[in-house]
């Protein structure tokens, strides 16, 4: 069974970077989709970036331009790179990889890195 962690959050100033890293266990890591999301206190949790298994890349609006999501397959590990980080990305950050194959589904949650903005 697979296993993801995170890591990389922490307190950082408005204007400053972050790159969050989420490292996974267990076989085919290649073949994951891999999600990052956050939860605000008060907030819904939102989609904030995706890389699919041949390498392609999604993001919401808010953070086009200003976060980069990368894998590298060999290290099992994906990374979401933060610049020019804003006060409303405070969030806990949390991957998720999931790969489907027919009708099955096969999905593992990270349990998240806090991500504070100062002002």
């Amino acid at each position: 069974q697979g296993q993801l962690v995170e890591s990389g959050g922490g307190l950082v100033q408005t204007g400053g970077s972050l790159r969050l890293s989420c490292a996974a266990s267990g076989s085919a890591f290649s073949n994951y989709t891999i999600d990052w999301y956050r939860q605000a206190p008060g907030r819904q949790r939102e989609l904030v970036a995706v890389i699919t298994s041949s390498g392609s890349t999604n993001y919401i609006d808010s953070v086009k331009g200003r976060f980069t999501i990368s894998r590298d397959n060999a290290k099992k590990t994906v990374y979401l790179q933060m610049n020019s980080l804003k006060p409303e990305d405070t969030a806990v950050y949390v991957c998720h990889a999931e790969l489907r194959i027919g009708a099955l589904a096969y999905s593992y949650w990270g349990q998240g890195t806090q991500v504070t903005v100062s002002s």
